[in-house]
């Protein structure tokens, strides 16, 4: 419903197809029903690069030791990723990551550091082929009835001496007036998860 309103309000959709659009958003029970709606806007103006159009890589490989890699926002996910941190930090962010297809192998190496998964609804994490050696791991899991998996992701290799995190995203926090004024959290933006076909 936002990116009807954001085209609606750069011009690319007219009052009458907004409200229309919007009515179907409401009513619509499927993500497919979702993605139709705005497949057919031109790209907002200064938009830049399309992540529809660039195909995904097969295979990411991460190195880190010492340093610290990140990846947020609307990023590709590959079919494949080789991570290796040794007293470095890596964390993956599915917030608002591109959905490729539906399952993402991950081969780690965790050896003094930390690697981190933020998941969504819909994102399955399986760490059930990882070794420990004076490591931990901690999967944390929505609670509640879950949707359809939308992706699930693989992990397997090991950890030594360093930590694997999964949980989901924190919903947000509130202003240090709202804290005060002890008004709830803001509430999470209703946007349904991005998979490409």
């Amino acid at each position: 419903m936002e990116l009807l309103r954001i085209a609606a309000g750069d011009g690319r959709l007219t009052a009458d197809e907004l409200d229309e659009r919007l009515e179907a958003a409401l009513t619509a029970r499927t993500q497919r029903e979702l993605t139709v709606l705005t497949a057919d806007l031109p790209a907002a103006p200064g938009s830049g690069l399309d992540l529809a159009a660039v195909p995904p890589k097969d295979v990411v490989r991460i190195v880190r030791h010492g340093g610290n890699a990140r990846s947020l926002g609307q990023w590709a996910v590959p079919k494949r990723m080789e991570i290796e941190v040794k007293g470095g930090n890596v964390r993956l962010d599915f917030s608002e990551a591109v959905i490729t297809s539906p399952v993402l192998q991950v081969e780690v190496d965790v050896r003094g550091g930390s690697f981190r998964i933020i998941t969504r609804p819909g994102v399955v994490v399986d760490a059930d082929d990882v070794e420990m050696f004076g490591g931990s791991v901690k999967i944390h899991t929505l609670e509640g009835p879950q949707p359809p998996t939308i992706l699930r992701v693989q992990i397997s290799g090991q950890v030594r001496g360093g930590n694997l995190r999964v949980r989901p995203p924190r919903p947000p926090r509130r202003s240090f007036w709202q804290w005060l004024l002890r008004k709830p959290r803001p509430a999470v933006p209703a946007g349904g998860p991005a998979v490409r076909p």
